[in-house]
């Protein structure tokens, strides 16, 4: 492994301190440039931190000072969020999925803004959250994402464009709408659809006498793993012309993002350590076994979606392998059928680091199956 493969702080930090594993390991100088590359190609928007991807205490402080704001989706992540010195009035509680009990307590906190998509949540709302703002999810297509988020959540634009004069007769305020293109999205124009539809949704409602303000882009916005992605302005541009052509001029409302997987993903190694091999025989494959799988902090390798680069400290010819986790789960396989290959001479104790892992990973992690504790994270740089 080269210490270039990643953030040379970490590549320090890892041989100064060689830290027990499985671990998580976040530098906060890489969180900070990735909010500015953000921010700088996509400035007509403001970016809402998805919390979820990464809601470690250090990253959200920093990302206070920077001037984030963040989409939330419970209680904890909105006390998170305050007791790091966030304004109430920069969360929006984007989760469509909430108890009459929590929308309430996150109002009484001074959150204002909320999601839904059905008219149950919009009901729930008003009688919790008596005139907060609210934007309706539009159902969306996630083609060309690495991790699709299927029909769970969203509706459709005739539905909205209903829901919002109701949230209106409410006495809520309607304030936008919102989609979501998948996350690990690696095609820029798959942002286009979906701001058209809201464009349509927006004219429809303006015939009600509904104005809208504000229209939410979701995240989707790819991490570097074992594939190429586009940059970052790449997508910003893509998307920039979508809006001009579909919401020209004066007519464009407020544009807001919600990274999550682009700021905080490439600032993270997860290291493991090898436990146990087992070689081939009579045809079989060989399997490496490490301290950290599914359970452990690598949910998303869950059919393979997210393929991360991995290194080791061992060099020489490789080979093919399957690997695994350490639980006596058997879906706790990390790699089977991607081409991985890692080197001939690996040992039990030899260390294998998975880049690009600062999000969704100890988020991500069981808090005690098979009594494997949850992946424990150090953050340095950035001041900490």
């Amino acid at each position: 492994m080269t210490v270039a493969a990643f953030s040379p702080r970490i590549a320090r930090w890892l041989h100064d301190h060689d830290p027990s594993t499985p671990c998580l390991v976040l530098d906060l100088d890489v969180v900070t440039r990735r909010y500015h590359e953000q921010r700088a190609a996509l400035p007509y928007a403001t970016p809402y931190y998805a919390v979820k991807a990464s809601p470690e205490p250090a990253v959200i402080a920093l990302l206070v000072k920077l001037g984030a704001c963040f989409d939330v989706a419970s209680r904890a992540e909105i006390d998170l969020c305050l007791a790091n010195g966030a304004d109430p009035g920069s969360l929006s509680y984007g989760n469509t999925i909430k108890k009459s009990a929590d929308i309430a307590y996150a109002h009484q906190r001074g959150v204002s803004t909320f999601v839904f998509d059905n008219v149950r949540e919009l009901d729930k709302i008003a009688e919790a959250a008596p005139g907060a703002a609210v934007y309706c999810r539009l159902l969306s297509e996630s083609a060309g994402a690495r991790w699709r988020l299927g029909d769970n959540f969203g509706c459709s634009l005739e539905y909205a464009v209903e829901l919002m004069t109701r949230a209106a007769q409410l006495g809520l305020r309607p304030y936008g709408l919102s989609f979501h293109v998948g996350s690990q999205q690696l095609e820029p124009a798959r942002w286009e659809p979906n701001i058209a539809a809201a464009a349509e949704a927006f004219e429809k409602l303006r015939a009600n006498d509904v104005e809208l303000e504000m229209l939410n882009l979701g995240g989707g916005f790819p991490a570097r793993y074992a594939e190429p992605v586009l940059p970052i302005i790449q997508f910003g541009k893509a998307i920039e012309q979508a809006l001009d052509r579909w919401f020209p001029g004066a007519r464009r409302p407020r544009i807001v993002t919600e990274p999550g997987r682009s700021i905080s993903a490439e600032a993270g190694v997860l290291r493991t350590q090898v436990v146990s091999v087992r070689e081939p025989f009579e045809g079989a494959d060989r399997w490496v076994y490490l301290d950290a799988g599914r359970f452990g902090g690598l949910a998303e390798t869950e059919g393979e979606a997210i393929q991360y680069r991995v290194e080791t400290e061992r060099g020489g010819p490789t080979q093919p392998v399957i690997m695994a986790g350490p639980t006596c789960d058997s879906i706790d396989v990390i790699y089977r059928d991607a081409a991985y290959a890692l080197p001939q001479e690996l040992e039990i104790g030899d260390r294998v680091d998975f880049l690009s892992a600062g999000a969704y990973t100890a988020s991500y992690s069981s808090i005690g199956f098979n009594g494997f504790p949850p992946l424990p994270t150090h953050c340095i740089g950035g001041g900490s």
